[in-house]
């Protein structure tokens, strides 16, 4: 049995997606409004199931480091992928919010045995959708401590372990991993090392 967290921002759309699950072989551990909500995520959940990308503000911060979650998000916006797999899940999918409820179980039992799950037109759209190759920064040089977080990223270190290394939280390593892959205009830690070789930023 799948154990399945409903997060929606009104109760009807909560209210919804619990009717479309009525049939599937799920049981459903909660519901909350946001990824961020005060009732926190019950620790039996397998699978995060979001009604849109808005529930997902601040998701980094608590899902942790540690993969323990999948995720399936509702949404009609391909570029949202770029978000879903920044985050510490274990698998992740995308469906249209014209899911159907077939599509819809189906969809969270593939997630939670660690596949990727994307719906036929979302797919196109990532797929024919090839961006020119950014060789510059996006925006203006890093920081020195970008720099240094970069060069820390580079040797395999985790969040925490950079944290620990330049004696900063780990939100705040956080907060320069996200603007440094701004500048560099990437959207991984593999992207932003090979990005930061090529240029010149770090030594390999």
């Amino acid at each position: 049995m799948i154990h399945v967290l409903i997060v929606a921002p009104t109760p009807a759309l909560r209210a919804g997606l619990r009717v479309l699950l009525a049939e599937a072989n799920v049981e459903i551990v909660g519901a909350i409004g946001s990824i961020a909500d005060s009732a926190g995520i019950p620790a039996a959940t397998d699978v995060i199931l979001a009604a849109d990308e808005s529930v997902l503000t601040d998701a980094d911060q608590v899902l942790g480091e540690e993969p323990r979650y999948a995720a399936l998000l509702l949404t009609d916006d391909a570029r949202q992928a770029d978000v879903v797999r920044r985050l510490p899940l274990t698998a992740w999918g995308m469906l249209t919010h014209d899911v159907s409820a077939a599509e819809l179980a189906a969809a969270l039992h593939a997630v939670e045995q660690g596949l990727i799950v994307l719906a036929p037109e979302l797919a196109s759209r990532l797929v024919h959708h090839r961006p020119e190759p950014v060789e510059e920064p996006a925006g203006e040089p890093l920081t020195a401590r970008e720099r240094d977080v970069l060069e820390l990223v580079s040797q395999g270190l985790s969040n925490k372990q950079i944290a620990q290394k330049l004696q900063i939280s780990e939100h705040t390593v956080k907060f320069h991993l996200s603007s440094l892959f701004t500048k560099l205009g990437v959207s991984s830690r593999t992207e932003a090392v090979n990005r930061g070789a090529r240029q010149g930023i770090i030594t390999l």
